[in-house]
């Protein structure tokens, strides 16, 4: 980092322009293939010790056993119902495993890739631009984000999103430089598939791009439109690719979309994944107290800096926003075309716009979807970093503002490792000091042109890069190493740093009364956040409830993937490998005896549940209600015609009705809960546990208990 900070020393003076081509540091490849490395190791290190997503796991497996579950996303292999998310990133590791076999570094290996190539890809747009130093600083800030290396440990589809996200900038930006109509089109092209991942969200930063390239691309305006126009051709093509082909597929043909209200593709772009994230509703809550407010605090404008999300994404937000200011300060009265204001305007858009989005939203808002704003704030802190050592060095007007950021910067730092009472209490006053020395060697050798002066005032700018990330630094070493006790939900929240924040899920996964978990209240069927009574960290579910023979429907953290090894539903007692399921054994194995032929080993109530089945069994299971509880993919009239033609026999009912979550409680759920103890007979746990009694179909009519009942085609009249 010294050597990288005097080659900036040296081309001090200002305006900020374009490296010359030719003049490529020695230091430079070295710094980025070591900070590749470390992501690598941040990213991968025990990952196989690591709770996954079981909800995303449950899919891929799925889609290795049918090329159907693989194009529709199904949660199931009989394609009963299918994920709330487009499939692409289901498809990127189905494929892998596919390849490869099932297992949790088949799946993830392709996700640890595109998390290093995102880190590539902006070091190689940022160096364009501000230069070499600019473009380490970026990569290692990203690199080292500590929510960023929380969810790119998970298969949560973040981590693709934000690769595709960057990709789509990083080639609007070249577009902008170049004036040719082809990188606008690969833009728009990879904003597209950030759809086909995880919709709505991926467009986040897309008017940012367009709007940097209408402003400052290098043709005439009316060429300028012309080609926006192209590119919002080729945008629309590549973003609704997917809903079309699900479209001309017949709903009897196809698998009920998940989290849509009408079993269509286009409802949920609108909805549960659409403005209900923004606004709350379709499924997704309510601001404040609701779906966003349990998992990352209440909306408004310093949601960032809260309890929850503060040591996760904020912790060079201040500087980012200072070089982001100061930098378009610097740039004046430079041509349209400059490239350097044209970045900033990008990346600080990019910024601007996801931290609003985030602030504000109302609905479902989880701590891991904050990674997308880390890629602004590094190119940020790079690139307008070094426009601000320029100008500290070059104008006496400007000598306080480098130094006030990176002052802000240790002190929010300080703040935030304070917050985490008892956790590396050395570690707050060593970026305090290290920052003030810094900072007085700043001052001290600022007008160092050559030699020691020189060597010293680079020495001063890499200890005050040091002390910036050392906070981020310990938050994300916790993750792979486990220091931190955060991520309460594994897979399903990651997070990562020590517990700080009370919001459901987030650091220290606390609930509140159920804290914005669908169906999570303290009494009555869904007790404990889950749908049967379970709770999502299995090691708290009470004997008994949940699901029959006194297993939980999460069984484990969060239903992790042994390295390399397929689901069989048997072994430790948890109904898979590595605690990857939700029932025992016992009764897995009493399941596939007397399944008989049937499509799908059972039906439950929620996507959780039949998750974690899927995974212990490695047979189809239906989730009749979806993750929220209030997906209407199980009708009476469908169970039905399921019994009758011999496709499903066995039926789960928990806690007095379907099982917590909103459709627990619906007019349809009753009715088939009715028809369902009306028909069917209800299994004695002692028919498949050996170490309980003979407590039989009483058991149904006990609150929060679940019985698992069997049907046949006879039994439908």
């Amino acid at each position: 980092m010294t050597s990288a900070t005097e080659t900036q020393l040296r081309t001090a003076e200002p305006p900020p322009a374009a490296p010359r081509s030719d003049a490529v540091p020695r230091w430079s490849l070295p710094a980025l293939l070591a900070i590749l490395a470390l992501a690598a190791v941040l990213y991968s290190w025990n990952l196989s010790g690591s709770g996954l997503n079981s909800f995303y796991s449950a899919a891929v497996l799925s889609g290795t056993q049918s090329w159907k579950a693989w194009f529709f996303g199904s949660l199931d292999a009989g394609n009963f119902l299918t994920v709330d998310k487009p499939p692409l990133a289901l498809m990127v590791m189905g494929l892998s495993c596919r390849m490869f076999g099932y297992g949790t570094w088949q799946m993830m290996a392709p996700m640890v890739g595109a998390a290093l190539a995102t880190i590539w890809v902006l070091h190689a747009s940022v160096k364009r631009v501000f230069g070499h130093a600019a473009a380490a600083v970026a990569a290692l800030v990203l690199a080292l984000t500590p929510i960023t290396v929380a969810i790119n440990r998970d298969n949560n589809p973040d981590t693709l999103l934000v690769f595709l996200m960057v990709s789509g900038a990083a080639l609007g930006l070249r577009a902008v430089r170049s004036g040719r109509l082809l990188p606008l089109l690969g833009s728009a092209a990879c904003f597209g598939l950030a759809f086909n991942t995880k919709m709505l969200q991926g467009y986040i930063a897309l008017p940012a791009v367009f709007v940097v390239y209408l402003y400052a691309a290098k043709p005439a305006s009316v060429k300028r439109v012309v080609n926006l126009v192209a590119a919002g051709v080729m945008l629309a093509v590549s973003s609704f690719w997917w809903a079309a082909a699900v479209s001309l597929v017949p709903a009897s043909s196809r698998p009920y979309i998940g989290g849509s209200t009408d079993g269509t593709a286009w409802n949920l772009i609108m909805g549960y994944n659409g403005l209900g994230r923004i606004f709350g509703g379709e499924g997704n809550g309510g601001g404040g107290g609701g779906g966003g407010g349990g998992f990352s605090g209440t909306a408004g404008l310093g949601r960032m800096f809260n309890d929850i999300l503060g040591g996760q994404i904020s912790w060079l937000i201040p500087f980012a926003g200072v070089a982001l200011v100061g930098g378009l300060v610097r740039c004046g009265r430079a041509p349209r075309t400059d490239l350097t204001r044209a970045a900033l305007l990008l990346w600080g858009g990019w910024t601007v716009l996801h931290y609003l989005t985030f602030a504000l939203a109302e609905g479902t808002m989880h701590p891991y979807y904050t990674t997308a704003l880390a890629p602004g704030v590094a190119a940020l802190c790079g690139g307008g970093g070094v426009l601000l050592l320029r100008a500290f060095r070059a104008d006496p007007r400007w000598v306080w503002v480098l130094p006030l950021g990176l002052g802000v910067t240790a002190v929010w730092a300080a703040v935030l490792l304070r917050r985490a009472s008892g956790w590396n209490t050395w570690l707050w006053p060593s970026v305090l000091v290290v920052m003030a020395l810094a900072l007085v060697g700043l001052f001290v050798f600022r007008s160092g042109v050559s030699g020691l002066r020189l060597r010293l005032l680079a020495v001063s700018v890499a200890a005050a890069v040091v002390a910036a990330v050392a906070g981020p630094a310990a938050y994300a070493w916790s993750v792979p190493s486990g220091s931190g006790g955060g991520g309460g939900m594994g897979g399903t929240n990651p997070t990562a740093g020590p517990s700080t924040g009370s919001g459901f899920g987030g650091p220290g996964g606390g609930g509140r009364d159920g804290g914005g978990f669908p169906g999570a209240g303290s009494d009555g069927p869904g007790a404990g956040g889950m749908p049967g009574g379970g709770t999502q960290q299995g090691g708290n579910a009470q004997a008994g409830r949940g699901f029959p023979g006194g297993g939980t429907p999460s069984g484990g953290q969060s239903g992790q993937v042994p390295g390399g090894k397929s689901p069989n539903g048997t072994g430790d007692g948890t109904g898979g490998p590595g605690g990857m399921g939700g029932a025992s054994s016992e009764l897995v194995a009493y399941l596939k005896k007397h399944q008989d032929g049937a499509e799908w080993l059972l039906a439950v109530s929620s996507s959780q549940s039949a998750a974690q089945l899927i995974l212990s069994s490695g047979e189809p299971v239906i989730s009749m209600w979806g993750w929220s509880g209030s997906d209407k993919a199980m009708t009476l009239a469908k169970l039905e015609e399921l019994v009758k033609n011999g496709e499903l026999h066995y039926i789960q009912l928990g806690g007095g009705g379907m099982g917590g979550g909103p459709g627990g409680g619906s007019t349809v759920s009753s009715e088939v809960t009715a028809w369902v103890q009306k028909h069917g007979t209800a299994v004695k746990e002692s028919d498949y546990s050996k170490s309980t009694g003979s407590n039989s179909s009483s058991q149904s009519n006990q609150s929060n208990q679940s019985t698992i009942y069997r049907l046949d085609p006879s039994d439908v009249s």
